[in-house]
């Protein structure tokens, strides 16, 4: 009966065959496949989202996936050991999993100008963000929060040099603390015995020489990296051995515990690297803060 039909016809109908068996193989049997592949005693936990549950019976969060232990100011409960920072949408967000995308160049904030209605033009740079993270988490855990390339007030240390002749050449005619939104008192007086001045919403500091200053902080921040900057995803569970090591002390104030024994809840909810060489020890904080919520249950 088919041979009956014109050339084009039969084509169209050999395309519409393969699109059906590809809908039932790809779109159907595959799926279903993979669903019960994934409800394999062992696998089905992962597959469900690792969800943690209280003893109540309730969610309380996926091993998996990294949450704040804040208040609802935001701010950190010190009894509780504090995540790794989140890019991911407001925090932590698995549907909108992503990183800052922000580089090592990004060191220059931008500023919201009143005149401007209905828009928010207000950025941290990146520089600024590790700033102000670590001077944060010093003052939380009473450690040296002090950066290289950053203000006692928890920004980047970054001026605009202008110069005289065209470029860089020349004399310095005036130097702006790019950071610094006016009125602020400038974290250096001078910079080549002239006047370091605040910034402006109108300063062309496009115009100036980017310099960085590195200031007096220690070559080695007591801060460790994975505390002032977020991961890849925006939603690791961990934290690194050292950041929870500098949180020891503080949590073990706040719940009454000995030092010696929060350190040991963090040395047994540590994992070790990948196959023992790949990545470095991490230590869960959900994990953690639950064994240390069956210690000292959270007050009401």
């Amino acid at each position: 009966m088919f041979a009956r039909l014109p050339g084009w016809v039969r084509q169209h109908l050999a395309a519409l065959r393969i699109l059906l068996v590809f809908t039932v193989v790809v779109g159907v049997a595959y799926p279903l496949a993979i669903l019960a592949v994934a409800q394999l005693p062992g696998l089905n936990d992962r597959a469900d989202g690792s969800f943690v549950t209280g003893a109540d019976g309730r969610r309380v969060g996926s091993s998996l996936i990294g949450q704040s232990f804040t208040d609802d100011a935001g701010r950190p409960i010190a009894r509780y050991f504090q995540s790794r920072p989140s890019a991911a949408g407001d925090g932590y967000d698995p549907t909108s999993t992503s990183a800052s995308n922000l580089g090592p160049e990004d060191v220059v904030d931008a500023f919201d100008d009143p005149a401007t209605q209905g828009t928010d033009e207000s950025r941290q740079s990146l520089l600024t963000q590790v700033c102000a993270r670590s001077q944060a988490v010093g003052t939380l855990d009473g450690v040296d929060g002090r950066r290289p390339y950053c203000t006692s007030s928890g920004v980047g240390a970054v001026l605009a040099v202008h110069h005289a002749g065209p470029g860089y050449d020349g004399r310095v005619t005036r130097v702006v603390s790019v950071n610094e939104l006016c009125p602020a008192r400038p974290f250096l007086a001078t910079y080549a015995g002239v006047p370091v001045s605040c910034r402006s919403l109108t300063d062309d500091i496009a115009a100036g020489q980017r310099v960085l200053i590195r200031g007096d902080a220690p070559a080695h921040p007591a801060v460790p990296a994975d505390a002032v900057t977020a991961s890849a995803s925006g939603l690791d569970p961990q934290i690194s051995t050292a950041y929870a090591d500098l949180q020891v002390n503080r949590v073990a104030r706040a719940r009454g515990l000995s030092a010696d024994r929060v350190a040991a809840l963090v040395r047994d909810h540590t994992t070790g690297r990948s196959l023992g060489i790949l990545g470095e020890p991490v230590v869960n904080v959900l994990g953690l803060n639950r064994a240390l919520d069956a210690l000292t249950p959270a007050r009401r």
